[in-house]
């Protein structure tokens, strides 16, 4: 063992400790929330202070936790107030950037469920929708909320008790039980860092400051997409303002390659070759290339 480093909790600024705990404690479990607000308006956040306390009664508990920089709580906790029923969504790979877009903090009132382009379903037994993206759903009521306490980054621990369960067959094994190699879970580790079960860790970005136009926003030709996946979506979603017809023009002007491809009109290859941009992280010019098949 190299040379130890010893901190004094209460020395540190509490961003900081933030990040040693987060930094330290993972891979954690991510509860992708589903609740109602007084006036019945969805909205939909995640949330990776999450696990599983007991099988009987069945006890899911998440905390959404005071905002360090301003001290001010979430949506989610403030609905689970006032609503006591919420449904806890499992996030599997083939939705992470769909989930990471539905972390930005949109006004109150708005649908995260159609900003990150995730579908609801209505569930059995309690008012809140649930992510139909979602590999498995927990209905819950809630049986208490406990603060942690009144200063930003103090936790609310939010008892979730589970009343029904709905499963996709997709990730069930020949015995009916969860395959873990299906389910495909992801779960957040530090920084932009998230695990994936076997495969390893990998990034995403978080969500800018500034809000992302969401995938509603997304011109129709591109959101339908035969190619692009929820993630590639996810990605594109994340963005202030389109690029300029100007923009999109130039680069077009410096690609021969998608010149030819725009003459041709072969949209779906156009759209395999954004997704590789997307794959390295180039999303501006993912944007330009898509925009290119659809601008006049």
């Amino acid at each position: 063992m190299g040379k130890r480093i010893s901190i004094e909790v209460s020395e540190l600024p509490i961003s900081k400790l933030h990040g040693y705990l987060l930094g330290a404690v993972g891979p954690r479990p991510i509860a992708l929330a589903s609740t109602i607000d007084g006036q019945g308006r969805p909205n939909l956040s995640p949330f990776s202070f999450f696990n599983v306390f007991s099988a009987n009664p069945p006890i899911l508990i998440f905390s959404p936790a005071r905002r360090v920089r301003d001290n001010t709580t979430k949506h989610s906790l403030e609905n689970v107030l006032q609503h006591k029923e919420v449904v806890i969504n499992v996030v599997n790979y083939a939705m992470v950037q769909q989930v990471s877009l539905a972390s930005t903090e949109y006004k109150e009132g708005e649908n995260e469920f159609v900003k990150a382009g995730l579908t609801m379903l209505e569930s059995d037994l309690v008012a809140p929708f649930r992510v139909a993206e979602s590999p498995v759903q927990f209905e819950c009521k809630v049986l208490k909320v406990e603060p942690l306490g009144k200063d930003g980054g103090a936790g609310n621990l939010v008892f979730s008790e589970v009343l029904r369960i709905h499963l996709d067959a997709d990730v069930l094994d020949e015995n009916g039980a969860i395959d873990q190699f299906k389910i495909d879970q992801v779960a957040r580790m530090g920084g932009n860092w998230y695990s994936r079960a076997n495969k390893g860790m990998f990034q995403v970005p978080k969500p800018i400051s500034t809000l992302g136009i969401g995938i509603d926003q997304i011109p129709e030709p591109i959101r339908s997409s035969q190619v692009l996946t929820g993630n590639d979506l996810g990605m594109l979603g994340n963005i202030e303002k389109l690029p300029s017809k100007e923009e999109v023009d130039t680069y077009v002007k410096k690609n021969l390659v998608l010149q030819e491809l725009l003459a041709k009109g072969d949209r779906a290859v156009v759209h395999k070759k954004a997704q590789e941009l997307l794959k390295d992280r180039d999303v501006q010019s993912a944007w330009k290339m898509l925009l290119a098949t659809v601008q006049k």
